[in-house]
């Protein structure tokens, strides 16, 4: 087993004695990726490891263990061919594992498939008290470690190289596609895939989830980047905005000014055991304060790990507090039908006195010159 994944087994093992668990179940995606590095090919056989306080196990399609294997080859699997179907494999499995007694309590993968959630449960001796991994899996994927730190860093580090190569790029004529296009082929150069792109020239900007189009730039418009690469299973995300021509509407830069200031305001309310709420609640007063409450339609950010999405959430709602390692987004926006959006986004690491911003690429608004 690697050092990481036997780490990462230690901890949750602690955080199940806290937290009362004696079973956790994990299916293909970013929760056992995280765990253990083991990312199977997904599809209706049912796959899931399972871990309890001194056994873990993997249930696994004969087809796939092969290739599985060589991911995870230290915690044992229990293969099942399609003639004769997981139920077998999965009996065999919870008994190596000591989860046959009745009443267990059992962490579930909320991304896990439902029908391999219920083959699970149906396996296991009644009652059986179950929950999501918010308080086990999920909260010690949020709190980062120094080296999860280091790669999400690199990530934005290429990522800022790709904002700096777009906005060199741009030309009057050039579509949103033609754009996001050079952005992809930027990662690819370097070694990362691309996560997601977003690029919006003039009233697309004010559509917080445009997807690219074949509008294309022209002298004196809006143009908002929000984009993200994955580089060695982490990825980046982050969103710039610029005014394409030589006199900016007066407006544009007062908002800019706005959303400036709420990141900053947010960055600043960023602490250890600060509710995320209150977060958000800092980016957005200083929003409404400048009249534009109105228009910003979304929460001020979202956790970064194995995912672009993840815990924690800055929201109005949440009533989650922050904790030392914790990597989201600061991203509030101002968006104006038929005029402009503009959207400032940094991702920071949380440290005990301060939020540090990933990327190094200033959060300033320019006016780029127009170029034929």
């Amino acid at each position: 087993m690697s050092d990481i994944a036997g780490n990462r087994l230690s901890r949750l093992r602690a955080r199940m004695a806290e937290t009362d668990t004696d079973l956790v179940a994990v299916g293909p995606g970013s929760h056992m990726q995280w765990l253990l590095g083991l990312n199977p090919h997904g599809d209706e056989r049912p796959v899931m490891a399972l871990v309890t306080a001194d056994h873990a196990g993997v249930l696994m399609p004969l087809l796939n263990a092969d290739a599985a294997r060589a991911q995870c080859a230290d915690v044992p699997f229990f293969t099942w061919s399609d003639a004769d179907g997981p139920q077998a494999a999965l009996k065999e499995l919870l008994t190596a594992v000591n989860a046959t007694g009745a009443g267990l309590r059992v962490v579930l993968d909320e991304m896990m498939r439902t029908d391999f959630s219920f083959l699970l449960l149906d396996h296991l001796t009644q009652p059986v008290h179950h929950r999501f991994t918010d308080d086990t899996v999920g909260a010690l994927r949020a709190e980062k470690d120094a080296e999860e730190h280091r790669l999400l860093r690199e990530s934005a580090r290429l990522n800022d190289t790709a904002f700096d190569m777009a906005f060199g790029a741009l030309r009057t004529g050039m579509s949103e596609i033609a754009l996001r296009d050079l952005i992809v082929a930027h990662y690819k150069a370097n070694g990362a895939e691309p996560a997601f792109c977003i690029v919006a020239f003039g009233a697309n900007s004010a559509f917080p989830h445009h997807h690219p189009g074949n509008d294309t730039l022209v002298p004196e418009m809006a143009v908002l980047i929000d984009t993200g690469c994955r580089l060695n299973g982490y990825p980046s995300d982050m969103t710039r905005c610029a005014w394409y021509g030589e006199t900016p509407a007066p407006e544009f830069t007062q908002v800019a000014e706005v959303v400036e200031r709420a990141v900053q305001a947010a960055q600043a309310a960023a602490r250890p055991d600060t509710l995320c709420s209150a977060v958000d609640h800092a980016a957005r007063q200083v929003i409404t304060d400048a009249g534009y409450g109105a228009a910003f339609s979304h929460r001020t950010g979202h956790g970064l790990g194995v995912d672009v999405h993840e815990p924690p959430y800055i929201a109005a709602n949440s009533t989650t507090p922050l904790a030392q390692g914790n990597v989201f987004s600061i991203e509030p926006g101002i968006y104006l039908k038929d005029a402009f959006g503009i959207r400032l986004e940094d991702v920071v690491y949380l440290h005990a006195d301060r939020a540090e911003p990933l990327s190094g690429m200033a959060r300033t608004v320019p006016q780029l010159p127009v170029r034929g």
